[in-house]
């Protein structure tokens, strides 16, 4: 089980959203990836999807939410996926 969280630095939301992954992350046992929406080789279709909505977060790959994480709705989600 992995979250994603697709940010950039320097973005107070993303600091925020952060905190909340890595907490419930924390909770349920998912595993936390981060990736820097202005990295060089970041893919450019997800740049373009994704830019006016970071952070993106992403529970196995699935887009679950944008701009700010709401804890309970995210531990559902992870919850969920994990009995997929």
């Amino acid at each position: 089980m992995t979250v994603t969280l697709v940010g950039k630095p320097g973005c107070h939301l993303c600091d925020d959203a952060r905190d909340i992954v890595r907490r419930v992350a924390a909770e349920t046992g998912a595993d936390v990836e981060e990736l820097d929406i202005t990295a060089d080789g970041f893919d450019p279709a997800l740049k373009e999807e994704y830019w006016e909505q970071i952070p993106v977060t992403l529970v196995n790959g699935a887009r679950h939410d944008f701009w700010r994480v709401d804890p309970d709705r995210l531990r559902a989600a992870i919850t969920a996926a994990s009995r997929a």
